[in-house]
């Protein structure tokens, strides 16, 4: 190739990565929803138009962004899967994500992508991006495959995959709290309560059952509000934000757009809505359980086995913490702060029980997000494990947080 066709091409690459860099960072800010090709052009000083010689469509950059997330990722898990054991590799995978975090915090590296979001695409960049993903996904499962852990049923193996995930994907929402030259030891914290759970020695998985009674709705009037939250909720999980119009949502209930709109003014106020009855149900859960007799690892798992129940239940799901990157960015940190009132609350039970002994000595805010993160991906347990029955859901995605993902 010639020197001047070599320089052109490098020219080309460059500014593509340029362009996938600003627009990474405003597709974690404001979601696919949010993302222009206006806005990524203005961030890197070119018109609209040149950045349509790069990508077409805007969702043909979101899906640009997404992919080279994954493949990131893809290259840390395979580096990690050459350690010799599943905890090694599972260390090894958590120093190389948090180096990576931390070169990014630094900008000594571009962000990795918000993959939540990825139900937002339309087709064939959805596909596209979704066959990447499980790829990752089916990679990263391998981490359990050893003769040791022959014991793990396929379904366990991909619940406790999912779990892993979830821990890494919620992690960018809390380690801002954290120094960059920090994340190693957070690291080593969240590879610490992974791998040895939360449970004091002697402790047995006992969880005692909560009055879920409770939780359901009094009046006809909250009934009716709840009824139109569940089904919001539902389509918000399955489809993302963008995929659950306002005509599927009334379709859904065989409702009027009228009826819709006389619960919410818009669409962002319905979404708040089902993180406020979200946020609701896991406080209530958490004060039953502060109720119950025993001891704090008692009360710890009561909640953490109620909720893993209530996702299953006719009443579930909550809501996933991925509808929060549809929203605008105010009200985004207005859910995050309610959300970290829930995980505050799991960290002071963990304090309690650390200081009585019935749990061990781990850092208890990380823990507590860590749960929280756990307990938020059940919404999604019977997708990727089809058949798991509403009372097996504690032991098959609670337990091993609680227990240790890799016990018995």
């Amino acid at each position: 190739m010639a020197q001047g066709a070599l320089q052109s091409t490098d020219r080309f690459e460059r500014k593509r990565e340029a362009i996938l860099d600003a627009a990474t960072e405003l597709l974690n800010r404001r979601g696919v929803k949010g993302l222009t090709l206006g806005d990524a052009a203005a961030a890197v000083d070119l018109s609209t138009t040149s950045v349509t010689y790069y990508f077409k469509r805007k969702d043909d950059l979101a899906a640009a962004c997404m992919l080279r997330g994954i493949y990131v990722l893809l290259g840390i898990v395979q580096a990690a899967l050459e350690a010799p054991t599943p905890e090694a590799r599972l260390r090894s995978l958590l120093e190389l994500y948090l180096e990576r975090m931390r070169r990014a915090a630094v900008s000594e590296a571009p962000p990795l992508p918000v993959l939540s979001d990825l139900r937002a695409l339309n087709m064939p960049q959805r596909g596209e991006v979704a066959a990447a993903y499980m790829k990752l996904f089916r990679r990263l499962r391998q981490i359990f495959e050893t003769p040791d852990l022959a014991w793990l049923s396929r379904g366990r193996r991909t619940a406790r995959t999912q779990l892993l995930l979830e821990q890494l994907f919620w992690a960018r929402s809390w380690l801002p709290k954290y120094d960059p030259e920090d994340y190693g030891r957070v690291g080593e914290r969240m590879c610490d309560i992974l791998v040895g759970g939360l449970a004091a020695p002697g402790q047995a998985w006992k969880p005692l059952p909560l009055p879920m009674v409770q939780l359901a709705p009094c009046t006809r009037q909250e009934l009716s509000s709840q009824t139109f939250l569940m089904a919001a909720t539902k389509l918000i999980n399955a489809r993302g934000y963008r995929g659950a119009s306002v005509d599927k949502i009334s379709a859904e209930l065989n409702v009027t757009k009228g009826s819709f709109y006389h619960h919410n003014d818009a669409k962002d106020d319905l979404v708040v809505a089902c993180f406020g009855r979200t946020f609701d149900v896991m406080t209530r859960v958490q004060r039953l359980a502060m109720g119950l007799p025993g001891d704090q690892w008692t009360r710890l798992t009561s909640a953490a086995a109620a909720l893993a129940e209530y996702q299953l239940s006719e009443d579930g799901p909550l809501l996933r913490s991925s509808a929060l990157a549809a929203l605008p960015e105010p009200i985004r940190a207005d859910m995050v702060k309610h959300s970290d009132r829930v995980s505050d609350r799991f960290a002071a039970m963990i304090c309690d029980g650390i200081a009585e002994g019935s749990l061990r000595a781990v850092d208890p805010l990380l823990a507590a997000q860590m749960l929280n993160a756990t307990l938020n991906a059940g919404a999604e347990l019977d997708v990727w494990v089809p058949g798991v029955s509403q009372k097996a859901a504690p032991a098959v995605f609670a337990r091993p947080m609680l227990m240790g993902v890799f016990e018995r």
